[in-house]
């Protein structure tokens, strides 16, 4: 039986017992501070996001990750997010009510989430939903690498590296240099330092819009860390930061993430919705 969507509400619940609090105030003839001053409540979320996770390399823990993108995602009142583990079951996913969808997996069962899961991915971003990719999901779907490159912008290169090549630097800490600040995700954002793994291991040439990347400490280079594409009528962004969850508690990164997700999702990451925007 395929698994429900799983929701974080402690912050939902303490508004309401902060809520229930000031109703329950005993009347004293005169207006108190909570009578006359309404509780301040989370805006309505105009989008909704679906965090798509469950699998993952074993170093990679999902389930602790994926609560602080999340959080991340919804300090952007506008977006809610909702998360779906059951990776067996994607394909019957209705993914419509979603305005963009983050993965946030590395399958290795070829099956699962398999084709159909894929296509009707693939399709819904044509049609005009936006995707986001962290970290090693730039290694799902590798069944499907060519139709995944198109998608994705670019992908994991595998177990086995090229010559001259190597997965990713030794965690530590490197800058995150900005490269495009005209970008609606970026645009406001500054160079900042990380401590992370500096991955070197994606391929593809599939036209993108670098808007972050990092120097090598192992081979001096410059790559991508953060890009932007347009896929049919949808808007993919895709970054490789976030190995654990000190990395993506890391501010820079969280803006990153947060920004792209309002992007994806058809809104002004500056907090205007802007259906133009880029």
């Amino acid at each position: 039986m395929p698994k429900p969507p799983h929701r974080h509400t402690a912050h939902r619940g303490a508004r309401a017992l902060l809520l229930y609090a000031a109703l329950a105030l005993p009347s004293t003839g005169c207006a108190t501070q909570s009578e006359s001053q309404p509780v301040a409540e989370r805006p309505s979320p105009t989008r909704r996001v679906l965090i798509i996770t469950g699998e993952d390399y074993a170093g990679h823990a999902w389930r602790e990750t994926t609560p602080v993108l999340e959080a991340a995602i919804e300090a952007d009142a506008r977006l809610e997010v909702d998360v779906f583990q059951d990776l067996a079951a994607l394909s019957r996913k209705d993914l419509t009510p979603y305005a963009a969808v983050l993965l946030h997996f590395k399958n290795y069962d070829p099956a699962v989430p398999g084709r159909q899961a894929f296509d009707a991915l693939n399709d819904y971003v044509d049609e005009g939903g936006g995707l986001l990719l962290a970290h090693f999901a730039c290694g799902a779907f590798e069944e499907f690498k060519g139709d995944f490159e198109a998608l994705a912008g670019r992908v994991w290169f595998g177990e086995q590296p090229p010559p001259g090549r190597a997965q990713h630097d030794r965690y530590g800490e490197f800058t995150v240099h900005i490269t495009d600040t005209a970008h609606p995700v970026t645009r406001e954002l500054s160079d900042f330092t990380t401590s992370d793994e500096l991955y070197t291991c994606l391929e593809g040439e599939s036209p993108v819009e670098v808007l972050a990347e990092a120097v090598s400490n192992r081979d001096g280079k410059r790559y991508p860390l953060a890009f932007a594409l347009q896929r049919g009528k949808g808007r993919v962004f895709h970054c490789v930061l976030g190995h654990d969850p000190a990395a993506l508690s890391v501010d820079g990164v969280g803006q990153l993430y947060r920004r792209a997700a309002a992007w994806a999702a058809g809104l002004d990451p500056d907090g205007l919705t802007s259906e133009q925007d880029h």
